[in-house]
């Protein structure tokens, strides 16, 4: 009797081991598999391709802000991303999104593609990287009637980054409303140090 209680112990104990190395096993596969896949969604979007997953169709940026907001972004993924020739195409046309009638129609797109890669590569050449951005806040926005056109105007600083050099600048964007009610980029200048607008 005593020998088949000794029996049943190493039995239940045996069993007992394996009922953990098995919790412990799923617990292992489990942990490994949520890893991965945040491995894999780390790698799959960058911020090109995050800037580009925006629908503009579906959900224009709904304010003066929003736009120069997301304009800056693209202007951003330009000047300090590594990107495909497909992906640079994809910004420059969604930036163009943003753009009013009468500016698109100023820029043709071939011309537009190749003016905005040569400041690209001048910028590059020189080792310039916008590092962050601080469009005005949505109280500082000044909002107009003008020719029968709603217009706003609002500011945004731009920090640049040349090797371990900081240099702000100051740009002043115009936009106007189109007929689906959205703020459309008119143009933009630099303000310079006396608070005037530069010509384009």
């Amino acid at each position: 009797m005593s020998k088949k209680h000794s029996q049943n112990g190493v039995k239940g104990l045996i069993i007992g081991i394996i009922l953990v190395c098995l919790v412990l096993g799923y617990y292992y596969y489990l942990s490994n598999r949520k890893t991965e896949t945040k491995r894999e969604e780390d790698v799959k979007i960058s911020a090109v391709q995050e800037v580009l997953m925006h629908n503009l169709d579906n959900n224009y940026p709904p304010t003066p802000r929003e736009v120069v907001k997301y304009y800056c972004q693209i202007t951003q993924c330009f000047y300090g991303e590594t990107y495909t020739e497909e992906e640079f195409k994809a910004l420059a046309l969604k930036v163009r999104e943003l753009y009013d009638d009468e500016l698109v129609a100023n820029n043709p797109l071939q011309q537009y593609l190749e003016n905005l890669r040569w400041d690209i590569e001048q910028l590059k050449e020189q080792g310039v990287v916008i590092s962050s951005y601080t469009p005005s806040s949505s109280t500082d926005v000044e909002e107009f009637k003008k020719d029968g056109f709603s217009w706003a105007k609002l500011y945004c600083t731009f920090n640049l980054r040349q090797g371990t050099q900081l240099v702000t600048t100051e740009e002043v964007f115009l936009l106007r409303k189109d007929e689906n009610g959205h703020w459309k980029i008119y143009g933009w200048k630099l303000v310079d140090e006396a608070g005037q607008s530069d010509s384009e």
